[in-house]
């Protein structure tokens, strides 16, 4: 059961990595004009919003690829990783005023699949022993 239990804390730190990216370019704008004030403006900076979603992209590709090794087989969850980290990379392809809805979908796309990999991982019956759940 170990493993299980291993497998959820990966694909539950990947939610929680994706989401503070996400809420860090949301909630940037706002909190732009008080940053120099704490003394953190180098959360506005552009090489600490790269370095959140790189940490978050690898952490996504660790536990997805895991995933699909370990137990389901099922490679849609690395297809949802990859468009929602292109789309989060890219976030200006539209314009700076489409900036926090290509955010959202990014991180959206990011988060569902470690919520879907963490849901075929917990599905699996053969989870004890690591064996793929498609040889059920």
């Amino acid at each position: 059961m170990q493993i299980t239990e291993d497998k959820s804390l990966l694909d539950r730190l990947g939610i929680w990595a994706s989401s503070l990216c996400a809420v860090h370019c949301l909630a940037l704008p706002i909190l732009i004009p008080l940053l120099p004030l704490v003394g953190a403006s180098f959360f506005a900076q552009d090489w600490f919003e790269r370095t959140i979603l790189s940490l978050s992209m690898i952490v996504g590709f660790w536990a997805l690829l895991s995933g699909f090794f370990r137990y389901h087989r099922q490679i849609y969850p690395l297809y949802s990783l990859v468009l929602g980290g292109i789309i989060y990379w890219n976030k200006n392809m539209f314009g700076e005023s489409y900036e926090p809805f290509t955010i959202a979908i990014g991180a959206m796309l990011i988060v569902g699949a470690h919520v879907v990999n963490l849901k075929l991982c917990q599905s699996c019956h053969s989870c004890e022993v690591e064996t793929s759940c498609s040889a059920d």
